[in-house]
This record gives structure tokens, sequence and C-alpha cells, in this order.
């Protein structure tokens, strides 16, 4: 089993994500965020209500 580094830095909606794979950043509130990870790819979520949630990558 390999390794695993995750740090966030957070700051209001905007949060920079530190990985072992690069530096990727998201910006949104708990309903609706948008994420751009290390490697360009997009990816809206949508989070609703009872614990359900949809997903996308662009």
């Amino acid at each position: 089993m390999g390794w695993h580094y995750r740090k966030s830095i957070k700051v209001g909606p905007f949060r920079v994500n530190l990985s072992r794979r690069g530096v990727g950043h998201s910006y949104g509130n708990r309903r609706f965020r948008v994420t751009v990870g290390p490697d360009g790819r997009r990816r809206l979520t949508v989070r609703l209500p009872g614990g359900f949630h949809w997903g996308k990558t662009f």
C-alpha cells in the first residue's frame, strides 16, 4: 500500500489542496463546488439534503 499526503488551506469559499500529485484548488460552498485538480481536470459537485450528491468531470 502506498503513502498518501493531503493538506487543505481554506480561505473563505476558496480552498487550495496540496497533495503528492501537485496543487489543486476549489471554489464554492457546501451545496455547490467547482474543483480543479493538479492535472487540470475540472469537477462540478452538487450536494443535496439527505446525503445525495451529483458530480460531473469536464
